[in-house]
């Protein structure tokens, strides 16, 4: 694996080898696996595991489909915001794996609280052709995936933010598990 520009250190690395005992975040465009990796990583390395989405629902009290038709994507990211923020609190560099919404990451404010928080970042990445299938399979609707063409465009606006990340794991053609495993493995962590 090379080291890409305003990443951090690759796998070899120091920061990569020393990744016990502080928050790991998942980030990537939607149907990436994040949350479902997420869970599979959590319970590999015996860490609670957290979907932020699910924070700002909580939080919010209602579910993130309503937040975006009721109140536009300003509104839910203001939310998202300040959810992170909660949540790097409480987690105050203790082990535990995130997973971010698609869009989170790509927000500046929010990856400088994740980077100043020493979290580790790592992209779980796929085709864009490959993620539109995996979330038209799956509920629920997201408010972002429109049509094939839309989502290639989001997905291609975003993917240089993702890239930014710590570790970059490919998830075409593999199982949650072996994902899980790879993430772990690339840490230093199994």
């Amino acid at each position: 694996m090379t080291r890409r520009p305003g990443a951090q250190p690759d796998a070899g690395g120091p920061a990569l080898r020393s990744a016990g005992a502080r928050p790991i975040f998942l980030v990537g465009f939607m149907g990436a696996g994040k949350s479902t990796v997420g869970q599979a990583l959590g319970n590999l390395l015996g860490w609670p595991f957290e979907d932020l989405d699910n924070r700002v629902e909580a939080r919010e009290g209602r579910a993130i489909e309503r937040i975006f038709a009721e109140s536009g994507e300003p509104e839910f990211r203001r939310a998202e915001r300040e959810a992170l923020a909660e949540l790097l609190a409480e987690a105050d560099g203790s082990s535990r794996v995130v997973a971010l919404g698609g869009g989170a990451f790509v927000q500046a404010e929010n990856a400088a609280l994740i980077s100043q928080s020493g979290a580790l970042v790592v992209f779980l990445d796929g085709t864009a052709d490959e993620l539109y299938e995996r979330c038209r399979q799956g509920q629920p609707e997201r408010p972002l995936r429109r049509s094939l063409e839309h989502f290639r465009q989001l997905y291609a606006a975003r993917r240089p933010h993702y890239l930014k990340a710590a570790l970059h794991v490919e998830t075409g053609g593999k199982d949650i598990e072996t994902v899980a495993a790879e993430v772990a493995s690339k840490l230093g962590l199994r």
